[in-house]
């Protein structure tokens, strides 16, 4: 059965939050773009499908057309729930993406109320307040306010999505996340009850993200960074496994195509190089 019918906006960071589903027990299909109808359906003990998108900084309305596509593909695949997956530090402009594709897809499933927090506690990324923290710094005092596509100068989540989105936008703050799942659902019930469709939430630990996970059961749309995928697979009482993680043997050669220049990447390539590894160097 498929529980989680994913939607990312880029292709690192649906691969990141495939990883993130398995580590937590979910056996994950990752596609590069919509499949097609000779793609046939995902297979029978796939429990979650992430389609990886080039979404982030195309212009809104070509982003809101390539979500919804991959969503009537997650549906007709019985999709239980939908997650939009965008980056930790919630790259996006005065114009979207974030907030034009999550009232798109809440539109077209009918959500009275959609939890967003792109926290990622194990990568530096909390929440809290409704400020988004990159480390010690907030957002807007890190590296990406300089960020050549999406500047991020502001650090209040509410007030970046509200710029983007038409609807209203609120917040779940720390204090709900504390009381417990319960407390969490009543306070996006109640933002629901008073016409605000988008509610940031806080998320400073792990434990903060199993809580929104088991709040958010039974709600269709999720928009989140790949950190929240660790508290979705034990509502559906799975937990970490090999059997997650298995992979079908590959027989013949093998290799490992790296197309990213970032710091974490180079180290690895070098790791893969002095390890035995025979490297080539492609200039496109």
């Amino acid at each position: 059965m498929l529980l989680l019918g994913c939607i990312a906006d880029d292709f690192t960071g649906a691969t990141d939050l495939a990883n993130n589903l398995v580590r937590a027990g979910m056996r994950v299909v990752q596609t590069i773009g919509v499949p097609g109808a000779e793609d046939g359906p995902p297979p029978a003990d796939a429990q979650a499908v992430v389609i990886a998108l080039k979404s982030r900084t195309v212009p809104a309305a070509q982003a809101v057309a390539s979500a919804l596509q991959a969503l009537a593909w997650l549906r007709a695949h019985g999709a239980a729930q939908i997650y939009f997956k965008v980056c930790s530090t919630f790259d996006s402009t005065d114009h979207g993406n974030i907030g034009p594709v999550a009232e798109a897809l809440a539109d077209a499933l009918q959500a009275p109320v959609v939890p967003v927090c792109p926290a990622f506690p194990e990568a530096g990324r909390t929440v809290f307040k409704g400020h988004l923290f990159v480390g010690d710094l907030l957002l807007s005092d890190s590296p990406m306010r300089h960020h050549p596509l999406t500047p991020m100068a502001d650090a209040h989540l509410v007030r970046v999505l509200q710029r983007q989105s038409r609807g209203a936008v609120g917040g779940v703050t720390h204090d709900a996340l504390r009381q417990g799942p319960a407390a969490v659902r009543q306070r996006l019930d109640a933002l629901a009850a008073a016409g605000t469709r988008l509610a940031v939430v806080d998320a400073i630990d792990n434990a903060d993200l199993l809580t929104l996970g088991q709040a958010a059961v039974g709600l269709p749309l999720l928009v989140a960074g790949s950190g929240v995928a660790i508290g979705l697979p034990p509502t559906h009482g799975l937990a970490p496994s090999a059997q997650a993680a298995a992979l079908p043997a590959t027989p013949g050669p093998r290799a490992i195509v790296s197309g990213s220049c970032s710091a974490a990447t180079n180290a690895q390539v070098a790791h893969c190089l002095a390890h035995g590894g025979a490297g080539f160097q492609i200039d496109p």
